[in-house]
């Protein structure tokens, strides 16, 4: 009885054999995502930004403190000497606030929720109602360079100051109508339009690191509020201003044989300046296309060339993509970190141009790929983990590479809403079908295909 069970098993053995190689090498042969290849859904999309968007909210309570003793300021019928904006990502008067509220406003526009859209409102009103306070506050006990956490609001020195928050600003405006906007605005007008140090062409630049410097950086801290002042004044001063940084910008900085633009540029180092392709600086610039882009007429002067180097921008990320959907802090160097802004930066600006008929609906996967990358990144509280820390222009690779990562650098909140914001509509987009890549399948990926291109019966 023991030999026959022996020569049973035996034979099953031989029988399943086959099925077992045949298994095993199935499994070798089917690709391991190091991030999950699957396609999202909006439901998933929005859960992402409402956790982000809640954990942004919970990092400050919008109030005025006592500095020295912690305590909320309520009466303001006198100024107190310590008072401050309280701390946190919420409060600040910044650029990267800036992006967040631009983006908020731009997921009520895509989603239809007012949750977001409605911070907008209850921080730009904080700013005006408490401005005139501050203003009290310096005439009684001296003027002070800065408030902290809103930075030098009340004397504007630099594009950071003002150019991408005050972009959100007029956005915010042009739905609440609420005039007591129009003095911040107006005084950010003045700076951006007339007190900016600019190159002796009209190229905004910087005393900064070396004495007339352009940063890629402030394509976007400069163009985006210069766009929203066109179609707030009506006024195409302001849009051939916008066209004029962005393609004077150009070129010095963008460097055509790579698709890509140096992080910055001096007149001191000119045709010899050293290239550096920086993600972020990349990201701001690619943004800032999309921003103008999107409000300049089809036949506006200039609108073809920044149209072109925003397709052959994203021709050359899409080659430059991680296998991970990420893109590396320096676009060329793969032994540099995945980095999450200009990830995010990227997946909207691609998505975005799929949307609007900018560019080819094959770049499709570039964004979802790039967005479940995303995703990876956002951690169960809303927290928004490997975004590079802020980054000077700068002339060697070692300070490059070694950038510091974290929660706290808020650079990445911004592009991850508008990238979740972006891919919400991709996903909608009924002009385009997606032939969806199978789960477990040795070959098979994503093809996104325009309707309008196929027979019905095809």
């Amino acid at each position: 009885m023991k030999k026959l069970s022996t020569t049973l098993s035996t034979l099953l053995i031989v029988l399943l054999s086959p099925v077992i190689d045949a298994q095993e090498a199935h499994s070798e042969r089917t690709p391991e995502y190091t991030v999950a290849y699957d396609y999202p859904s909006q439901t998933g999309v929005m859960e992402v930004l409402k956790r982000v968007r809640g954990y942004y909210k919970s990092t400050s309570p919008q109030t005025i403190i006592d500095g020295q003793t912690g305590k909320v300021i309520s009466d303001f019928s006198k100024p107190n000497k310590h008072a401050q904006v309280s701390d946190g990502f919420a409060s600040e008067w910044s650029y990267t606030h800036g992006v967040v509220l631009s983006a908020f406003d731009y997921i009520t526009e895509v989603s239809g929720d007012q949750q977001f859209f409605a911070d907008n409102t209850q921080f730009f009103d904080f700013v005006v109602d408490h401005l005139p306070y501050f203003y009290e506050q310096g005439e009684t006990f001296g003027k002070q360079e800065k408030i902290k956490n809103w930075g030098r609001i009340m004397n504007f020195h630099a594009l950071d100051d003002c150019g991408s928050i005050g972009a959100a600003m007029i956005k915010t405006y042009l739905k609440t109508k609420n005039g007591d906007y129009l003095k911040t605005i107006n005084r950010i007008n003045e700076h951006v339009s007339k007190h900016q140090f600019r190159l002796s062409d009209g190229t905004l630049a910087r005393h900064r690191p070396q004495y007339e410097s352009l940063w890629a950086d402030d394509i976007y801290m400069s163009v985006p509020f210069l766009a929203n002042m066109g179609v707030l004044s009506g006024d195409n001063r302001y849009f051939d201003d916008a066209v004029k940084q962005i393609l004077q910008m150009a070129e010095r900085l963008y460097v055509p044989e790579k698709g890509l633009f140096d992080h910055g540029w001096s007149v001191t180092s000119a045709d010899y300046d050293p290239r550096f392709y920086w993600a972020r600086a990349n990201g701001w610039t690619l943004m800032a296309m999309v921003e103008l882009l999107g409000v300049l007429p089809e036949q506006y002067p200039g609108r073809d060339k920044i149209l072109h180097l925003y397709r052959s921008m994203v021709k050359s990320l899409a080659e430059l993509q991680d296998g991970t959907g990420f893109w590396h802090n320096m676009l060329d160097k793969n032994n540099t970190f995945l980095e999450t802004s200009a990830t995010a930066m990227f997946t909207f600006a691609i998505a975005k141009g799929i949307n609007q008929g900018w560019i080819n609906h094959v770049y499709g996967p570039v964004a979802l790929t790039g967005w479940n990358a995303i995703t990876t990144r956002v951690l169960a509280n809303g927290a928004v983990d490997g975004t590079v820390e802020a980054t000077t222009f700068a002339h060697d690779n070692t300070y490059y590479f070694n950038r510091g990562a974290s929660i706290h650098a808020t650079h990445g909140y911004g592009p991850v809403l508008y990238a979740g914001a972006e891919i919400y509509r991709l996903l909608a987009n009924d002009k385009i079908e997606v032939q969806k890549a199978n789960a477990n399948s040795i070959n098979s990926t994503y093809h996104y295909r325009l309707k309008s291109e196929w027979p019905a019966n095809q």
